[in-house]
């Protein structure tokens, strides 16, 4: 009997959040839920933060992922962008952690070449081929960041065991080992 591997993927965002859910049993993919976090109403960007760590805590909570994967902040030509993206990500990282479930991190363009085989594809394309990829008669959200989290899940999926441009972390011990830098 295969067990069933329950997948968490996250595409970090100050303004829309995404969470994408997947089940993996006997090699099959299956989509389980799709979230997006609507963070503009918000008043500043430490109440937003707050959101997403007890939103991804009670997403972990509700599914209870076996693993939990991110997309990796890139850099832009906005460096303060990019700062708060990096928060969002480390706070969705804290919440996993916090959890103990092992985490990875998946550059934009490696999720990108995992879902449609180009790495410079659009955001429709990717949901597209997530559509084709789970059998989805319609996408369930208009949000393309919510997507971007679907696929960041199946891009692990695809990933497993032949990981090799990511960062896997099972534990703050793990996070900081692999990590020297990050400690002041």
């Amino acid at each position: 009997m295969t067990a069933e591997k329950i997948i968490l993927g996250i595409d970090p965002g100050t303004t829309v959040m995404g969470f994408g859910i997947i089940s993996v049993k006997k090699g099959k993919m299956e989509m389980i839920s799709i979230h997006e976090l609507l963070l503009q109403k918000y008043p500043n960007h430490e109440t937003k933060l707050k959101y997403i760590f007890d939103k991804t805590l009670a997403l972990i909570d509700e599914f209870h992922p076996d693993e939990v994967a991110l997309e990796a902040p890139f850099y832009g030509k906005n460096v303060q962008s990019m700062l708060k993206l990096g928060r969002a990500q480390g706070v969705a990282m804290a919440a996993s952690l916090h959890r103990n479930i092992p985490i990875t991190e998946y550059s934009p363009k490696k999720i990108k070449m995992a879902i449609t085989g180009n790495g410079n594809a659009s955001k429709e394309q990717v949901a597209g081929m997530l559509q084709n990829l789970l059998n989805l008669k319609e996408f369930p959200t208009k949000y393309l960041d919510a997507s971007d989290g679907l696929a960041v899940a199946v891009c692990h999926h695809f990933n497993s065991g032949t990981i090799t441009d990511t960062k896997s972390y099972t534990g703050w011990e793990s996070f900081l080992k692999q990590n020297p830098d990050r400690l002041k």
